[in-house]
């Protein structure tokens, strides 16, 4: 079954090369494009995508705010924050926003497709520069509840950056029982993204190293 995509960017131009290359990949499907953040987080709702394509900067919503209101409203939905330019502050408010990713405009095609199979599989890919000030300018918070034996388990295999089908063979269970183990961790932290979850496993010495490494 193909990956359902939302194109999110105010420039025709853009959405139309990411639909023209993404449309070449066989497992990838663009179900829809919007200009802005309110007519993304509208059709989120009614496209139910795996994942979103998220430009930062836009009118009417910007891409912050509508990638928190589409985490809300679909969190089955994964989105990738796509910007021109490197900035560790937005890549920042984008993580906190619910971003499982962070990649600029002109990632080559194959990185890009990459990087869009991984969030739908729910595999956490984060650069080390942005890893790395997330965990220095965002010190852990306590846990609102604490997590069970098998949520530490999956939590530590996530932050491993192990895909959901990766974790669910790990501990034998379902990818279902997989999101819902997800679902239930980001609550109890109080996060709203598996990237993170997996900086709160880092920075509690859970796993070593950065998001995503094994």
């Amino acid at each position: 079954m193909a990956i359902h995509i939302l194109i999110v960017d105010d420039h025709a131009v853009v959405r139309q090369g990411l639909r023209m290359f993404l449309g070449l990949d066989p497992e990838l499907a663009v179900v829809g494009e919007a200009a802005d953040g309110a007519q993304a987080l509208d059709l989120a709702r009614r496209l139910a995508p795996d994942v979103v394509l998220m430009d930062l900067l836009m009118p009417v919503m910007d891409g912050i705010a509508a990638t928190r209101a589409i985490r809300a409203a679909c969190p089955d939905a994964e989105v990738i924050a796509l910007t021109s330019v490197l900035d560790d502050g937005k890549a920042l408010e984008a993580i906190r926003a619910g971003a499982i990713g962070y990649l600029l405009k002109d990632t080559e095609a194959d990185a890009l497709c990459s990087a869009i199979r991984a969030a739908a599989a729910g595999q956490v890919q984060l650069s080390p520069s942005v890893a790395a000030r997330l965990m220095r300018e965002a010190p852990p918070r306590p846990a609102r509840e604490p997590l069970s034996e098998r949520e530490n388990e999956v939590l530590h295999l996530l932050a491993a950056g192990m895909s959901n089908k990766e974790i669910a063979a790990a501990l034998v269970i379902t990818e279902k029982t997989v999101k819902a183990h997800v679902s239930h961790i980001l609550a109890k932290l109080g996060v709203a993204s598996r990237t993170q979850a997996a900086l709160y496993a880092v920075q509690r010495g859970l796993v070593p190293g950065e998001p995503g490494e094994a």
